[in-house]
């Protein structure tokens, strides 16, 4: 058994991790409150503009996405991974990860991968597998529309080029704080409308249907990407404020273990000094 100083020195350690841990988790607590307000609000509106989408697209004759919405044989694929750029917040990042690597290795065998990543976690771990094009780990220190606009018009520009034919979005999306789904979702090209969508024919539109989609495509993608970074951002401090509670309530649990372990010493010890005093005047007496 340890002796008494060394489960003291242990106690005091443990006190300080659940200070730390403790904070931590208040903090992402705050942090999540304000991320989870922005991305529920956001939802609607997205939605909205791809029903819109949808709706006018259905009306319309031919190709009217133009080169966004071209079907192209797949050789060569650009990934975006959305990950964090700190740790300490369970699997969130591993499961990412995991889930671009699969898709890689299940959808995507013999084919060119190439990766933007948006984090810094996931570009330290796959760029020793993969080859990384564009790494974007600023994003978190400015998360406006207008700064994730530009990564999206960068993607759509290596779009049209032709030097890729899809690209996919790899995230986690925010369900609450103890939950975050994994989604691989198609972001180029636009995927075709599938079944019939109802069309409100009461609309006027100026100055055209086919030039009001054209607007709206471009505009469509940078809200997707947009979203798809403001769901990850909330579920990184969501997947923290757990791990941190998980952590403290852990770490309570030992030091209430290392507390019954010290005065368990520490009454044995007491006891084996009565009993040598005890010994000690038996044996004056005798």
């Amino acid at each position: 058994m340890a002796n008494l100083k060394e489960i003291r020195n242990r106690i005091t350690s443990i006190g300080s991790t659940m200070q730390i841990t403790s904070a931590m988790k208040m903090v992402s607590a705050a942090k999540l409150k304000k991320a989870q307000d922005a991305i529920t609000q956001m939802r609607p509106y997205a939605n909205k503009l791809t029903e819109l989408l949808q709706s006018l697209s259905a009306t319309l004759e031919g190709d009217v996405g133009g080169v966004y919405s071209e079907q192209r044989e797949v050789s060569k694929v650009l990934l975006v991974v959305i990950t964090s750029n700190r740790g300490l917040c369970g699997g969130f990042n591993s499961s990412v990860i995991k889930a671009a690597v699969k898709n890689v290795e299940d959808n995507y065998k013999g084919k060119q991968v190439e990766l933007l990543t948006i984090g810094k976690k996931g570009n330290d771990l796959l760029s020793k597998d993969f080859s990384v094009v564009e790494n974007h780990n600023e994003i978190f220190d400015d998360l406006t529309f207008d700064n994730v606009a530009a990564i999206a018009e960068t993607i759509m520009t290596l779009f049209a080029e032709g030097k890729y034919d899809k690209v996919e979005l790899v995230y986690n999306q925010f369900k609450n704080a103890a939950t975050q789904i994994e989604t691989i979702e198609q972001f180029l090209p636009i995927e075709p409308i599938k079944g019939n969508v109802n069309v409100n024919t009461d609309y006027i539109f100026e100055p055209g249907k086919a030039e009001i989609v054209l607007e709206l495509i471009p505009k469509s993608l940078k809200t997707q990407l947009y979203k798809a970074i403001r769901d990850s951002f909330a579920s990184e401090h969501g997947a923290r404020m757990t791990a941190m509670h998980k952590a403290t309530d852990n770490a309570t649990e030992l030091r209430d273990d290392l507390l019954l372990t010290y005065n368990k010493a520490r009454q044995a010890a007491i006891t084996n000094e009565i009993l040598e005093i005890v010994g000690g005047a038996e044996a004056l007496n005798n």
